[in-house]
């Protein structure tokens, strides 16, 4: 026998232990998955809520920003004005969207 067919037959034989030590675990992982189901889930609402309250800090801190570019006469206000809404847009559909995602 070659070198090659040696760690084939090797590689075979230990996908095979690990198969039927894997096949011997019945209801113990399905446990385990409803657990931690559970705890994430407990952590979906503190998690939305948190989102949403950097949402209204970023949206509160872009406003004043905006507010000063457009009382200083700066012409480019869209593109600042674009890039602090965008952002809070996005950090209250992601709330929106974790919740809807974990079906809380």
């Amino acid at each position: 026998m070659t070198v090659r067919t040696k760690k084939l037959f090797a590689s075979a034989v230990l996908t095979l232990v690990a198969a039927n030590s894997l096949m011997a675990q019945t209801g113990g992982g399905t446990t385990g998955i409803n657990a931690a189901t559970s705890s994430l889930t407990g952590y979906v609402d503190p998690v939305s809520t948190l989102t949403l309250a950097i949402g209204a800090v970023v949206g509160i801190i872009g406003g004043v920003r905006v507010y000063i570019k457009w009382n200083s006469g700066d012409q480019d206000i869209n593109k600042e004005l674009m890039g602090w809404g965008g952002s809070c847009l996005f950090l209250v559909l992601v709330s929106v969207v974790i919740k809807a995602f974990f079906g809380v």
